[in-house]
C-alpha cells in the first residue's frame, strides 16, 4: 500500500497540551470513549456496524468528548451521506469534471500550519467566475471531500477552523446560480454532520455584491456562526486574525502559492480515490432506523425552521 503524503502540520509540545484542554480530551480515557462510540455504532441497525478509528476520534474531538453529541453528529453524518447523493456519490477526484474544477476553477486548500491558538486555516477563492449550477454543486462536493480527508489526517485534532473566503470573482451571474436548496444542504452538512468547530470566517477582496451573498447565506447559518463572519476591506486587516507568515504569497505571506497548495491537495484527494469509492455504501439505511425514518423533505424544507436542526 502506498504511504500517503503528509500535508498538515500536527500540533505538538505546549500547543498540543493546550488543544487537549480546549477539546476536553483526557488522554487517559479517550480510548474508552472511542470504544463506547464503536459499541454504540454496532447497536444501531440503521448505521454502519463499524468505521475507522481515526474519523471516529475526530468526531469525538469535534464533540468535545460529549458521547451524546458525538452520537448525534455521527447519525446526521451518515444520514446526510444517504440524503445528499449530489455530494456523496461519484466522488472520484480524477474524474475529468472534478479534476477540472480542482485545476482551473476553484481553489480551497487547508494551509499546512496552525495558528498560535491552535486553529487550522483554509483559504478559498474562485479562479473562474463563470461556474454553472453543476460546477457549483461539484465545488461543494469537493469541499466535503477535503473535509472527509481531514477526518483521518487531523491525527491530533485542532482547536477549531478558520476560513478565509476571497470574493474577488464573486459576481451577480454567479450569485444568480446559487440554489437555496443546495446551499442549505451544504450548510446542514457543515454545521450538523461534520465535527467542525468553526471559529471565524474572513471575507477579503470584497465588493458590493458580497453583502448580497452574505445575506443570501445567513438564513442557513446558526446565530453564533453569523456573529463570526468578518468582512475586510484590505487583506492586511486579515493579519490581525491569521499570522501573515502562515498565508500564501497572494495574501502577502511566504507559504507558497495558492496554485502549489491546491495542486498538493488535488494529489491528496487522488490518494483517497479508492477510499471515496468504498465509502459510497457507508451510510444510513432509513428503512432500518428505529422509530420514524428521517423525512428528507422536512429536513431540507427551505420554509422549515433551520433552528430545529441545531445540535449544540
Amino acid at each position: 500500500m502506498k504511504i500517503k503524503s503528509e500535508l498538515l502540520v500536527q500540533p505538538e509540545g505546549e500547543m498540543w497540551k493546550k488543544i487537549r484542554v480546549e477539546l476536553n480530551e483526557d488522554v487517559s480515557t479517550r480510548d474508552r470513549d472511542l470504544a463506547a462510540i464503536k459499541e454504540w455504532l454496532r447497536k444501531q441497525p440503521h448505521l454502519p456496524d463499524e468505521w475507522e478509528d481515526g474519523p471516529l476520534m475526530t468526531f469525538l474531538r469535534g464533540s468535545s468528548f460529549s458521547l451524546e453529541k458525538c452520537k448525534r453528529k455521527l447519525d446526521m453524518y451518515f444520514t446526510m451521506r444517504a440524503a445528499c447523493p449530489e455530494f456523496f456519490t461519484n466522488r472520484d477526484p480524477t474524474n475529468p469534471d472534478l479534476a477540472d474544477i480542482l485545476t482551473a476553477k476553484v481553489q480551497g486548500p487547508p494551509l499546512p500550519g496552525i495558528t498560535p491558538n491552535g486553529r487550522r486555516v483554509t483559504v478559498c477563492r474562485g479562479v473562474q467566475p463563470n461556474l454553472n449550477a453543476q460546477e457549483i454543486a461539484d465545488t461543494l462536493k469537493l469541499a466535503l471531500m477535503i473535509g472527509d480527508v481531514r477526518l483521518t489526517e487531523e491525527r491530533e485534532g485542532v482547536a477549531g477552523d478558520v476560513y478565509v473566503l476571497d470574493a474577488a470573482v464573486l459576481g451577480p451571474s454567479l450569485l444568480a446560480k446559487l440554489s437555496p436548496t443546495t446551499i442549505k444542504k451544504f450548510m446542514i452538512c457543515v454545521q450538523e454532520a461534520y465535527p467542525v468547530k468553526l471559529k471565524e470566517v474572513h471575507i477579503v477582496n470584497t465588493s458590493p455584491i458580497v453583502e448580497r451573498f452574505v445575506n443570501f447565506v445567513k438564513p442557513f447559518l446558526k446565530e453564533k456562526i453569523r456573529k463570526r463572519i468578518f468582512i475586510h476591506k484590505e487583506v492586511k486587516d486579515l493579519y490581525k486574525h491569521v499570522p501573515q507568515e502562515m498565508l500564501p504569497v497572494e495574501y502577502g505571506g511566504p507559504s507558497g502559492t495558492m496554485e502549489d497548495l491546491q495542486e498538493q491537495w488535488k494529489s491528496k484527494l487522488a490518494e483517497y480515490k479508492d477510499w471515496f469509492a468504498a465509502q459510497e455504501s457507508v451510510k444510513a439505511d432509513e428503512s432500518r432506523r428505529p422509530g420514524r425514518p428521517t423525512n428528507y423533505d422536512e429536513l431540507f424544507g427551505i420554509d422549515g425552521s433551520f433552528r430545529q436542526l441545531a445540535i449544540d
